[in-house]
């Protein structure tokens, strides 16, 4: 049936929406991923999932729309290289809060936020709060998977739990996605492996820090690119699809 895009629409047919369905807005960034990954790797990875992910559900019969993906978000932690193009923390918050306001004027009242950039998390949690009271909005904020910084999982031992970014993980995901825009031959090991020693503070760890990329090296990517695969990428694309979708359908039928 094809992804039903609320671009697509006429005024008509939105006011015309049921009214649970689920409008999905995409928060991806552009910003730098190292020499291997070119900037649009979190916009990229982000919009795909969430595409797939709104088609699947609404294969389904899940009442679900997919909004345009949003490029320009929070990455002002990689402001030191070239690439990077970032919004202020208050120009997010306020975009976010206004396309809330937007879509409940045209009779919205559900928005799923699909994150692909991990520097967004704290601050969209507080946008779906913000939304919810001003708006009435139910509103939900999703990951492709867990963030390494915030408890999840590196994709390779060799991490050692620090593939924040431009890892295993993405490198992996672009091969899949992209493989023309990856550049294996680039691809080097940058894990801060003295950050293990220390057992509270870290990535993933009971205390979070603050920090940006140029605080690691060099290059700007945080991870072991060196052994990431298409087959990996896609294994960990299509789990993200699936969930996404199961999510899409827990959205519209999600009652507090």
């Amino acid at each position: 049936m094809g992804v039903p895009r609320f671009t697509d629409l006429t005024a008509p047919q939105i006011a015309a929406l049921p009214a649970d369905t689920v409008a999905v807005l995409p928060l991806g960034a552009i910003e730098q991923h190292g020499p291997h990954l070119p900037v649009s790797t979190d916009h990229v990875t982000a919009t795909e999932a969430a595409q797939a992910a709104v088609e699947l559900a609404a294969g389904e019969s899940v009442p679900v729309v997919l909004l345009p993906g949003l490029a320009y978000t929070k990455s002002d932690e990689h402001h030191t290289f070239p690439g990077t193009i970032w919004l202020s923390w208050d120009t997010l918050m306020r975009t976010l809060v206004d396309i809330g306001r937007s879509l409940q004027t045209s009779g919205i009242s559900r928005l799923l936020f699909v994150n692909g950039h991990g520097g967004n998390s704290a601050l969209g949690q507080v946008a779906c709060r913000e939304i919810r009271r001003r708006f009435g909005l139910r509103t939900f904020f999703a990951h492709l998977g867990v963030p390494v910084d915030q408890g999840g999982t590196s994709s390779a031992a060799g991490e050692l739990g620090m593939g924040v970014h431009g890892g295993h993980g993405e490198t992996s995901l672009m091969l899949h996605l992209r493989p023309e825009l990856v550049h294996m031959d680039l691809a080097v090991r940058r894990v801060p492996e003295h950050l293990a020693d220390y057992e509270l503070i870290g990535f993933g760890k009971p205390v979070s820090f603050g920090w940006t990329s140029d605080d690691f090296g060099p290059d700007g990517h945080i991870g072991d690119p060196t052994g990431a695969t298409a087959e990996h990428g896609k294994a960990v694309f299509d789990a993200a699809v699936g969930r996404l979708a199961a999510v899409i359908a827990e959205a519209h039928r999600f009652a507090p």
